[in-house]
């Protein structure tokens, strides 16, 4: 007979909270994609699983779900966010730009889109979106880029298929940073 069979305490038991319980689940507002969502969501549901799952939204992809790929980058309020940190409920009230709400109403690609395609930007595409919802944060901000703050955001996301290369030739592009013949680009400090 082991020890641990012969244990004459009891075992508490703790439950869940009921469905009812009022912190169990939240009403939510949020505008994606410039369509206003209402849902009823659960306090543990992340944000990429809401997206994807309630939303139907695919685009954002989940990745390493612990913050450090970059996959599942969002535009929160205009600023990028990981979703996989973030969880439904914090949402409510604001804005959310997915890749999705990149391109135009009658399908034309966004800047930053169409400087992937012409750059060869991307492989297999897991990462491009995290890349694309990163980027245009930076394109669409009044202060103009540097290439020290490009380069920053590149490292935000993991690529393992294309070496940056040309991801950061069509950002370049995308940003007004694109390399002159034989002169630095804007913002390189040489």
């Amino acid at each position: 007979m082991t020890e641990s069979s012969n244990r004459t305490t009891p075992v508490r038991r703790v439950s869940s909270p009921p469905a009812a319980e009022s912190t169990a689940r939240h009403n939510i507002t949020v505008d994606i994609n410039g369509e206003t969502i209402e849902a009823e969501v659960e306090s543990r549901l992340l944000l990429t699983d809401f997206l994807r799952d309630r939303v139907q939204l695919t685009g954002t992809h989940i990745g390493c779900e612990q913050g450090s790929c970059g996959a599942c980058t969002v535009l929160l309020d205009g600023l990028p966010v990981r979703s996989c940190l973030m969880l439904a409920p914090q949402v409510d009230g604001r804005s959310v730009r997915t890749v999705e709400g990149l391109a135009a109403p009658d399908g034309a690609l966004s800047p930053m889109q169409q400087a992937f395609c012409d750059h060869h930007g991307l492989q297999c595409g897991f990462c491009t979106p995290g890349f694309l919802m990163t980027l245009t944060s930076l394109a669409e901000r009044e202060t103009p880029v540097t290439l020290n703050e490009l380069d920053h955001h590149l490292d935000s996301s993991f690529c393992r298929c294309t070496g940056y290369m040309n991801i950061r030739a069509a950002a370049r592009h995308a940003l007004g940073l694109a390399h002159v013949e034989g002169k630095p680009a804007q913002g390189d400090g040489t």
